[in-house]
């Protein structure tokens, strides 16, 4: 048998992560096999001939993405045309499904199997988007439980994999070593954790220092670790932080330290909570969007919860203060008593954590090779 000829397509670092594992584990089968696309530096460590760099993918926000429209389509279009050229076994997308979910679908049409590692989240909003994947997707592998039942009810073919993140982070982790590292002694530690982006960082951050001096008022030995997402949302924070005198240690990155070394967590809704939840950290989740956009999403968003930890449990595990409830005083009332006893929300999060570690990347790879019957044995 020929070797097995493999295109995948990621569009962000998150996706060269798991499209990287997903190659090691791939090569373990068939060590033999050639991987062509669009991938990063973890990727083409793993020996993938990426057609042009990632980066020209990773684009955030609605504006950025207009200005950007005419190279996208272009590079998506020429994409398209090579890959049904190479003709390649399988085509795998990663995430970025605005831009692979059509790619699947043309490569489908050409007779190509195709499959979207990581499902959008079509079942909170944009449910229709599910006939297109049906249309263009011979398998979907998903991160989730919930996100498989969603795809079976619809009739998309579907494998829940598990969490990379759940195999990775370790099932407990040692807070003494993580506050040994950033030189924290003893005493009540809480993360806050605003968001990545600027947006989230311009509406929340003011708001959890708020909490954070109510914080201290009612518990004066308490200290707290902020992890900035980048050099700019740092600066950004160290704008917001003039005034005022909190005992506040920032981080450039290394979220997972700060999260290993914390009692609770303040934390906006996102992937963050999710991290939060496999260290069996506390939490409180708030969230503030604009008013406007808050009122469309209120109309479209079909599902009860807006944070992963309730979505996986499927009811209320954490507290989720959302717009106008999400003010300084309900969140430290309400985290407060966390920093004691959180012990039902981290029972929550041991058996999620359990349920989500399943070694993902060998799973997918199982998943994949059967698909176009290659033994998936190693």
């Amino acid at each position: 048998m020929s070797a097995l000829r493999i295109a995948l397509v990621a569009g962000e670092a998150s996706g060269d992560i798991l499209g990287s594992g997903l190659m090691r584990a791939i090569k373990a089968r068939h060590p033999d096999a050639q991987f062509i696309g669009v991938g990063g530096p973890l990727m083409e460590a793993e020996g993938m001939r990426s057609y042009f760099p990632m980066e020209r993918l990773s684009v955030m926000g609605l504006v950025e993405v207009l200005g950007r429209l005419k190279e996208l389509l272009a590079r998506r279009k020429l994409l398209i045309q090579t890959l049904i050229a190479e003709k390649p076994d399988v085509f795998i997308g990663i995430d970025a499904p605005d831009f692979t979910l059509t790619i699947e679908l043309k490569l489908r049409q050409a007779g190509i199997k195709t499959v979207h590692y990581v499902s959008p989240s079509v079942w909170a909003w944009r449910q229709k988007r599910v006939l297109k994947i049906r249309e263009g997707c011979d398998l979907m592998l998903t991160l989730l439980p919930f996100e498989a039942r969603f795809y079976e009810e619809k009739g998309v073919p579907v494998r829940f994999v598990g969490h990379p993140l759940a195999d990775t982070i370790p099932l407990e982790a040692d807070r003494d070593a993580a506050r040994a590292e950033l030189g924290l002694g003893d005493g009540p530690v809480v993360a806050l954790m605003p968001g990545s982006r600027g947006g989230e960082v311009g509406r929340l951050c003011a708001l959890f220092f708020d909490a954070a001096e109510r914080l201290l008022a009612q518990r004066p030995g308490i200290r707290f670790v902020l992890p900035c997402a980048s050099p700019q949302r740092r600066a950004q924070i160290e704008l917001l932080l003039q005034g005022r005198d909190l005992p506040l240690t920032l981080l450039d990155g290394r979220s997972h330290v700060a999260l290993a070394a914390c009692d609770a967590v303040l934390i906006a809704s996102g992937t963050a909570t999710l991290e939060a939840l496999l260290y069996k950290r506390p939490m409180v989740v708030a969230y503030r969007l604009a008013p406007l956009t808050y009122w469309i999403l209120k109309r479209m968003v079909k599902s009860p919860y807006v944070s992963l930890p309730n979505l996986l449990a499927q009811r209320l595990l954490v507290p989720e203060l959302l717009q106008d409830a999400a003010t300084a005083d309900a969140l430290a009332q309400i985290l407060l008593p966390l920093l004691d006893n959180g012990a039902e929300q981290t029972a929550g999060f041991d058996a999620l954590h359990r349920t989500l570690r399943r070694d993902a990347s060998n799973q997918a790879a199982d998943a994949v090779l059967n698909l176009i019957g290659a033994s998936p044995s190693r």
